[in-house]
C-alpha cells in the first residue's frame, strides 16, 4: 500500500518515508535465495537504524543482525527484545569502548572482529576476567583493501593468536568484500580455514556480505552467514548495478518545490544535509520517480537543484519524490522516518534509534 497523494500533501518537507510493503518484499527475495542455498542471514542495520525493521528480518529468518559500532549495538538492543545476537564488524579499540561492549555482551549473544594481535590483545584484557569468553572473528581482506589481514597465512597466524587469548574464543573468519569477488572470497577463506582446522581448531563461522553481490552469495560455497544492508531498502546506485529496479526502492525523500528561477531549473527544499553529497560513480544526486527527463545536478546544504532539457514543468509548492543515490547516509541524516504500509490507517512517524550511533 503505497504513501497516498493525500499522505503527501500533509508531511512537512524534506522528509524520509519508507514504504514497509517494498521492505518487507526485499527482506523476503534475499531471505528466499539465502534459505535455498543454505546460508544463515544477518543483516546489517547500519541502512535502516530501526529496532521494528530489524524485528522483521529475524522474522523472516535472520539469524542475528550485523552493527558496526557499539553505540548502533546498544540502541538496537534498547529498542527490542527480539534482538539477541549480535556481531559487531569493526575494531574496537579503547578502554571507554571496552567497557561499553562488554555491556553489550551481558544482554545478547556478542561477536567481534579483529585483523591485528594489537586489537585482539586489548579484546583479551577486557574480557578475560568476564563470566563467558567473547567470540572474535578474523576479518579478511578478500579485495576490497579496507580492513582485513592480507593472507590466508596471515588469518591462520591470528586465529592462533585468539585461541589462546584468555577471556576470547575463535568465532570464524569474516570479510567484507568488493561486488562480484566470489571467486576470491572462495579461494581465500578455502585456504584460511583449512589452516586453522590443520591445527585443530574450528571454523564455526565464515561471513561475507554486501548488497551488490546478494544473489550470487552461493558463487562462494564456502560462506555459511550473509551480511546485506542496503538490499532493505535499495537506492538508485543499485539500481544502476541492476540489481534491483525503482520499483523496489523502499525509501525516498520527499521535497518541496521552493523556487523555479528559469523555465528548465526548479530549487526544491532538499540538499546535501537530506540527500547526501555521495555519487558512488554516478552523475547527479538521485532520481525523481516519474521524471526521468529530470537531472538533479547540484546540492548545496539545503538546496538541491532540477533541471531538464526542455520546460521543468513544475511549480512553486510541488512534491517531488527522490530514490537517493545511497540510501544508508539518507537514514542517518534525519531523527524520525514516516512508514506505511499494509493495515496502518495512515502513515506513522518512528525515530532513527541508532542514528548518529558513530562510536
Amino acid at each position: 500500500m503505497p504513501f497516498s497523494s493525500a499522505d503527501i500533501a500533509v508531511i512537512n518537507t524534506p522528509a524520509v518515508l519508507i514504504d514497509l510493503d517494498i521492505a518487507r518484499a526485499n527482506i523476503a527475495r534475499f531471505q528466499a535465495y539465502a534459505d535455498q542455498h543454505g546460508l544463515h542471514v544477518r543483516p546489517h542495520i547500519k541502512t535502516h537504524k530501526l529496532p521494528a525493521i530489524a524485528e522483521m528480518q529475524l522474522a523472516a529468518g535472520a539469524v542475528g543482525i550485523t552493527c558496526q559500532k557499539v553505540s548502533e549495538a546498544e540502541a538496537m538492543i534498547a529498542g527490542s527484545s527480539a534482538i539477541t545476537d549480535v556481531l559487531i564488524t569493526y575494531n574496537i579499540i579503547g578502554e571507554e569502548k571496552l567497557e561499553r561492549l562488554k555491556a553489550v555482551s551481558r544482554k545478547v549473544r556478542l561477536s567481534v572482529v579483529a585483523d591485528s594481535e594489537a586489537v585482539v590483545n586489548g579484546l583479551s584484557v577486557a574480557f578475560q576476567g568476564e563470566a563467558g569468553p567473547l567470540s572474535v572473528l578474523v576479518e579478511c581482506d578478500a579485495g576490497a583493501n579496507r580492513c582485513g589481514v592480507s593472507s590466508p597465512e596471515a588469518a591462520v597466524a591470528l586465529a592462533r593468536t585468539i585461541h589462546a587469548a584468555p577471556g576470547l574464543v575463535f568465532g570464524g573468519l569474516m570479510t567484507y568484500p568488493p561486488a562480484g569477488a566470489e571467486e576470491g572470497v572462495e579461494r581465500f577463506m578455502t585456504a584460511a580455514k583449512a589452516g586453522i582446522e590443520a591445527s585443530g581448531t574450528p571454523v564455526p563461522v565464515v561471513t561475507s556480505g554486501g548488497t551488490p553481490s546478494m544473489m550470487h552469495a552461493a558463487e562462494a560455497p564456502i560462506t555459511t552467514e550473509y551480511r546485506p544492508g542496503t538490499y532493505v531498502y535499495n537506492d538508485r546506485s543499485l539500481v544502476a548495478r541492476g540489481v534491483c529496479e525503482y520499483t523496489n526502492c523502499a525509501l525516498t525523500v520527499l521535497a518541496t518545490v521552493v523556487s523555479v528561477p528559469a523555465e528548465n531549473r526548479a530549487i526544491i527544499d532538499a540538499g546535501s544535509k537530506t540527500l547526501t553529497s555521495d555519487l558512488l560513480g554516478l552523475t547527479g544526486y538521485g532520481h525523481v520517480l516519474g521524471r526521468d527527463d529530470i537531472a538533479i545536478d547540484q546540492l548545496s546544504e539545503e538546496h538541491g537543484r532540477l533541471v531538464s532539457s526542455g520546460p521543468i514543468g513544475l511549480a512553486v509548492g510541488d512534491k517531488v519524490r527522490i530514490v537517493p543515490n545511497h540510501a544508508c547516509v539518507v537514514t542517518n541524516m534525519v531523527d524520525a522516518v514516516f512508514v506505511f504500509g499494509e493495515g496502518m490507517e495512515a502513515p506513522e512517524v518512528w525515530p532513527v534509534a541508532a542514528r548518529g550511533k558513530i562510536v
